[in-house]
């Protein structure tokens, strides 16, 4: 099978996958909110059951009529708008009686883009997450017994603003895979004709693979996954983390005011990184300093947000890597650091950088809360979710190892090795 052929049979494999995902997801955040909600009375909270389960019934009902039943609706935009306006209203209703419903409400991102065109996909994010920012203000009743209307505009403001950059992006890998696409067609043909003349013209053939290996959609995506996850996913946690803070600390206005400056300089930095991961750019702090001092400044900036000691020690003879290398080692202490902040509940952390003859490691402890490596998690994987996979798949790239070691009430420590491999080698 040729070049070609392989990559098209990889990316026609990945739309199969995709489609499928898109037509499972939804009944599966639907099913999670509503199981998660029926167990609420466990934990002594009142809940409607008849509105409940009346307004899960109708939105099941109403994604199997239009989403799943009838595929030959999905192309007449009136019609799905008209489906998506529904589906936004039996969410906000849903979110409303219980917020834990938000987890479903994420099925609009994804459904705007699906059914909705040009400016009105944004339209559709911005419903969505003003609909979503209500879970995350605990939901109706409790924003207005406590009268935080004013803090659920704030932050539907702020998750409108980086949902619509998100899916700007998104839109944009997207085009760029169609383009590939057609580039793998266009590839395709040249190669037909130049068959004849393969003998003779043995370079050209040998440049046209090389572009087509180039033209690589797995690969692509993959970063795109990896880049986004260690930007705006971990941007919207911090911010999120940060009005939750300032929620609390109302009473305290330079508190208050802290956190909400941490919010808005997070979602500064997570729109540029997200930029800049479109355009395949090298993290801004790299850009601006060398590897330690990088990691170094990211450290300091994660110790005073999160209020946890952490401390950056370097090693070894300190010299420049190759780009690869240093985004690696910078990704992976900074979500190494978020994994910190999410769930070790630790009061230090202590980080090492050590560059060898024939390796650089990086190796971050902390003495938090820990957890079994061994258990297997909710999608079958050991040692955690997207995030760890994300860092294993990053050091493996380059040959490298990423090694694991926690226990329950032991802390953690995580250390990657990669090839030291200098700047301007490995090209």
């Amino acid at each position: 099978m040729s070049i070609e052929a392989e990559l098209r049979a990889e990316f026609d494999r990945l739309e199969r996958r995709e489609t499928k995902t898109f037509k499972v997801l939804p009944y599966f955040l639907l099913a999670v909110a509503t199981l998660i909600t029926l167990l609420q009375p466990l934990w002594n909270e009142p809940l409607n059951y008849a509105a409940v389960l009346g307004l899960t019934a109708a939105a099941a009902g109403w994604l199997l009529w239009f989403h799943t039943l009838h595929p030959e609706w999905h192309e007449n935009r009136p019609l799905m708008g008209l489906y998506f306006v529904g589906l936004l209203a039996l969410a906000f209703g849903l979110v409303a009686l219980a917020p834990w419903y938000g987890f479903f409400t994420f099925t609009g991102y994804p459904q705007a883009f699906q059914y909705l065109k040009g400016r009105w996909r944004y339209v559709g994010v911005a419903g969505t997450a003003t609909v979503a920012s209500v879970s995350y203000m605990g939901g109706w009743a409790n924003m207005g017994a406590d009268d935080l209307w004013w803090a659920w505009l704030g932050l539907s403001v702020v998750v409108t603003a980086l949902a619509s950059a998100f899916s700007y992006f998104a839109d944009m890998a997207d085009q760029r895979n169609d383009k590939q696409q057609r580039a793998l067609a266009e590839l395709h043909k040249a190669n037909v004709k130049l068959e004849a003349a393969l003998e003779e013209n043995a370079g050209l053939h040998a440049q046209l693979l090389v572009q087509a290996r180039e033209a690589g959609v797995l690969d692509e995506r993959q970063r795109m996954a990896r880049e986004i996850h260690d930007t705006l996913a971990q941007g919207l946690a911090g911010i999120l983390t940060q009005l939750q803070a300032a929620e609390q600390t109302m009473a305290e206005p330079a508190t208050w005011r802290r956190h909400v400056r941490n919010a808005m300089n997070l979602a500064r930095e997570s729109l540029t990184e997200a930029r800049r991961t479109v355009h395949a750019v090298e993290p801004s702090v790299l850009a601006e300093a060398r590897l330690p001092d990088a990691i170094s400044d990211v450290t300091r900036r994660w110790s005073e947000v999160n209020r946890i000691d952490a401390v950056l020690t370097t090693t070894g003879d300190p010299r420049p890597m190759h780009a690869d290398v240093e985004v690696t080692l910078l990704r992976t202490a900074q979500e190494a650091l978020a994994n910190v902040a999410k769930h070790a509940q630790a009061n230090r952390v202590g980080l090492t950088l050590s560059y060898m003859e024939d390796l650089v490691t990086l190796d971050v402890r902390d003495d938090g809360v820990g957890f079994d490596p061994n258990v297997k998690r909710a999608n079958g994987s050991n040692n955690g979710g997207f995030g760890l996979a994300g860092m294993r798949q990053r050091v493996q790239r380059l040959a490298g190892r990423l090694e694991i070691e926690s226990e329950p009430g032991g802390g953690t420590a995580i250390s990657a090795a990669v090839p030291a491999i200098p700047a301007g080698g490995g090209e």
